[in-house]
Order: structure tokens, then C-alpha cells, then sequence
């Protein structure tokens, strides 16, 4: 066998080698490009406001029931009747801003203060909000999370045995405004 046989099938190997590794490449380029990706929102978007309606049903209780802008809606809404943490139930709603900004809305039935105390833990009340009459106590993480958790900054308030939470992602001026809502409810479905 002469040199020149063996170098050519050396440089034979080497191009099969890059001809192949070219055809993969290409082959995963097509895959990519041909699966279907569905990049919209997974989360459904939920009627709060039936699930209000069947929760006062249900409870006989007035439900806090605030509206929203357009560009904001439900991610989740429920009503839980038999927890066992101490209160007599809850209803919950979840909303979600147009910059994916979130507040959430609890409102706890004859809470006990140990519910409260367990919803507080690691959190300092740093002020107050007034809207209208009612006043929210102002409560914050006691360690800053970045990104901020959903329960780093929260409203708190009391209707009877009954307390109200407000927390989330929002800016404080879309919690001022969401608050004030709340608050303007309260004043009606409360005795």
C-alpha cells in the first residue's frame, strides 16, 4: 500500500466526519424549526366573579368581589368552607396585570388570632394605608427576596371576626388602588 492511498483515505475520514456532523446538525436545525411551539398563556383565565356568586350562595356570607381594570384578570378564585386552620373558611381570588404583576385577595371567616399571627411570621408592619374609613396595616417581608415573592408585601384589615389580606407583586400604587376598591366594597356588603 503506497502513502498516497493512505493519505487519501485519511482525508476521506475527515470530510465523511464533517459531512456527517454538517447532516446532523441540518437535521436538528429542520426539527426545531418545524415543531410547533405554543408560546400564549397556559393559565385560564377564571370567572371570579361566578364563583363569588356560588360561594355567597353557598356561605350566606357577604363576599368581597372587586372589580378589576380590562387588562387585568383572574388567574383563581375558590372558596374554602372546611379548612382546618382554625377559621370558619376563606375566599380567595388571584389577579394578573398586564405586566404580569399579581395580587391576591383573602378574606378569612371568624379568623382567630394565631391564623393571623401564622399569616405574619417573618414580616414587620412598616405603616399604614387609609382608604376611606378603613385603615390596612402595612406588613413586609423581614428579608428582601429579588425577585419579590407574592407574599413579601401585604394589606391587612379587619371587618368584625372577619380579616381581609391583600398581597402580591403590584406596585404600591396599584395596591393603594386595588385596596381603596376593596374598601368601598366592604363599606357596602357589611352590615
Amino acid at each position: 500500500m503506497s502513502d498516497a492511498a493512505a493519505q487519501r483515505r485519511a482525508r476521506q475520514t475527515v470530510i465523511n466526519l464533517i459531512l456527517s456532523l454538517a447532516a446532523t446538525v441540518g437535521l436538528v436545525l429542520v426539527m426545531v424549526l418545524i415543531v410547533p411551539r405554543n408560546d400564549s398563556n397556559q393559565i385560564p383565565h377564571v370567572d371570579y366573579r361566578a364563583v363569588a356568586a356560588d360561594a355567597t350562595n353557598a356561605t350566606g356570607r357577604p363576599i368581597i368581589v372587586p372589580e378589576i381594570g380590562s387588562d387585568w384578570w383572574s388567574n383563581s378564585a375558590r372558596l374554602s368552607t372546611k379548612p382546618n386552620d382554625g377559621t370558619d373558611g376563606s375566599w380567595y381570588a388571584g389577579f394578573v396585570g398586564p405586566k404580569n404583576q399579581y395580587i391576591g385577595l383573602t378574606q378569612t371567616f371568624k379568623t382567630n388570632p394565631t391564623w393571623v399571627a401564622l399569616q405574619l411570621s417573618e414580616k414587620q408592619q412598616t405603616g399604614e394605608l387609609k382608604t376611606g374609613q378603613r385603615v390596612w396595616q402595612v406588613w413586609q417581608s423581614v428579608e428582601k427576596h429579588v425577585p419579590a415573592k407574592t407574599r413579601d408585601y401585604m394589606l391587612v384589615s379587619g371587618q368584625g371576626d372577619d380579616t381581609l389580606l391583600i398581597y402580591g407583586t403590584a406596585s404600591e400604587s396599584e395596591f393603594r388602588s386595588f385596596a381603596s376598591k376593596v374598601s368601598d366594597l366592604v363599606d357596602k356588603v357589611y352590615p
